[in-house]
């Protein structure tokens, strides 16, 4: 898989020695996120929306300073109303937390992001924008995982736990959207120096 184990700790060795001279709160919250792997952006996306009860996608500043808390990320209050007030731009007090994960996520070329869309385009083969255990039955070989082989597991335990990699760690739907294959893969993406080794490293990953 392209979002590879060995990506991933090298990223968060990279963001814990970075973090140690950040002063730019956003990128100080970033690498928090980053130096728990791929999925810590779209891990505080999460926690988020656990905490929007009224599904407005908009959240408070105590909502805010009480997610990235739960999330355990440590900022103080006086750096979360600086963050908070950067994100609050029209000044009426909430900030969209949709709006605030994309300007989390490190920056990345065009050629990236199309990249990764074609990958997504490739699973989700309704093309309805979500990818779940169905989308992958033609795209996703399952029989040549050694846990198939072994009956350990079944195919859809197989595809459940290929879909749990782009799933936050906290809490696993099954479902992966558009943005969230975005996050992920932003996260991986952050660790390649070259648009020419990412761009490959996706091609062979997902044979596109």
């Amino acid at each position: 898989m392209a979002g590879t184990a060995r990506h991933d700790r090298e990223m968060a060795m990279q963001a814990k020695k970075n973090l140690s001279n950040c002063t730019d709160p956003i990128e100080k919250l970033r690498l928090q996120c980053l130096s728990r792997g791929s999925a810590g952006i779209k891990g505080l996306g999460r926690a988020f929306r656990i905490m929007d009860d009224d599904g407005s996608k908009n959240l408070d500043f105590k909502e805010f300073l009480k997610g990235l808390h739960d999330y355990g990320l440590v900022i103080g209050k006086e750096e979360a109303e600086a963050l908070f007030s950067q994100f609050d731009k029209n000044g009426n007090g909430t900030i969209d937390f949709d709006e605030f994960l994309v300007t989390l996520r490190p920056p990345m070329s065009n050629a990236r992001k199309d990249v990764i869309m074609q990958a997504f385009r490739k699973l989700d083969k309704t093309g309805d924008g979500i990818v779940t255990i169905e989308d992958l039955r033609g795209v996703y070989n399952a029989k040549h995982h050694p846990k198939y082989q072994n009956g350990e597991w079944t195919e859809d335990q197989v595809f459940r736990i290929f879909l749990d990699n782009f799933d936050s760690p906290y809490d696993k739907d099954g479902q992966v959207t558009k943005d969230e294959f975005l996050n992920y893969y932003s996260g991986v993406s952050a660790s390649v120096d070259s648009d020419v080794y990412f761009i490959l490293m996706m091609r062979s990953a997902w044979k596109l």
